[in-house]
């Protein structure tokens, strides 16, 4: 008989509500005060189930949105309405929210380890490895992975599985939402990339206006629609097709990150 009870990996969940409860306080000023968050449709948190709910987003840093989605979805759970004041909705966190992250990523060192532990869902990645293009098979056992804890719980990815803007999404998703039907809400973030590096651990940059929009859940035909259609979908979910550049085709993003690479160089 167990000792204590597990999360679908067998982690133990009174570690994981410890290790919630600890980064909750280290990092809720980096979206509340250094920082401010701006939250719209929360209220769609609190209708959902409490499992099969897959969140799509685009990505901006490595560690930061999920961070702060764990800090938006907790405190609308705990009746906040587009705010995450009070860090107190985090002293009994949903335990059963899980993301999507690349396994090289989570095992590079002490802090993406801790991270890991609180809901990672370790993958490896069929198209990079070790900074390198890559081309490899899928894992079954990373799908089946997702697959599982989408029956235990809610699962964020981030289906252009890089932090790059304006990225095609990996076809792998719409795969995944086609055999497990879950509820799929968009989320859009902004101003991450902005205020932090970009593993999301070191704030960049203080006085950002960071956004988070949680849309309602997409209408999905899950026996007729192509997985084409499904992509296309997420896509513009997601604020991700090309058509939402605004001023210059060139993001500026990548622009700050080029001029970064050339002072290292030097």
């Amino acid at each position: 008989m167990k000792l204590y009870k597990q999360d679908p990996f067998g982690k133990a969940l009174f570690l994981k509500k410890f290790l919630i409860r600890i980064l909750a306080i280290i990092t809720h000023q980096r979206y509340q005060s250094f920082n401010k968050l701006e939250i719209e449709g929360s209220e769609i948190i609190r209708n959902l189930p409490d499992s099969g709910v897959l969140f799509v987003s685009n990505h901006q840093t490595y560690f930061a949105d999920v961070v702060a989605m764990h800090h938006v979805f907790n405190a609308s759970l705990k009746g906040r309405v587009d705010s995450i004041k009070n860090v107190g909705y985090l002293w009994q966190p949903k335990l059963n929210i899980y993301y999507v992250a690349a396994l090289e990523t989570m095992k590079a060192g002490l802090l993406p380890k801790i991270l890991a532990y609180i809901g990672a869902i370790s993958i490896e990645r069929t198209w990079r490895s070790k900074g390198k293009d890559i081309k490899r098979q899928v894992k079954m056992s990373d799908i089946s992975n997702i697959g599982m804890t989408l029956n235990d719980g809610w699962v964020i990815t981030f289906p252009q599985g890089t932090t790059t803007p304006f990225k095609p999404i990996r076809r792998g998703t719409a795969y995944i939402i086609k055999k497990n039907k879950p509820i799929v809400i968009p989320v859009v973030i902004d101003g991450f990339r902005r205020s932090f590096d970009k593993k999301g651990l070191r704030i960049k940059k203080r006085g950002v206006l960071q956004s988070m929009v949680i849309k309602e859940p997409l209408k999905i035909d899950y026996e007729n629609d192509s997985v084409e259609k499904i992509v296309e979908q997420l896509q513009f979910a997601i604020e991700q097709d090309k058509s939402f550049l605004k001023v210059t085709p060139v993001d500026e993003y990548v622009k700050e990150e080029a001029e970064l690479n050339k002072k290292r160089k030097w």
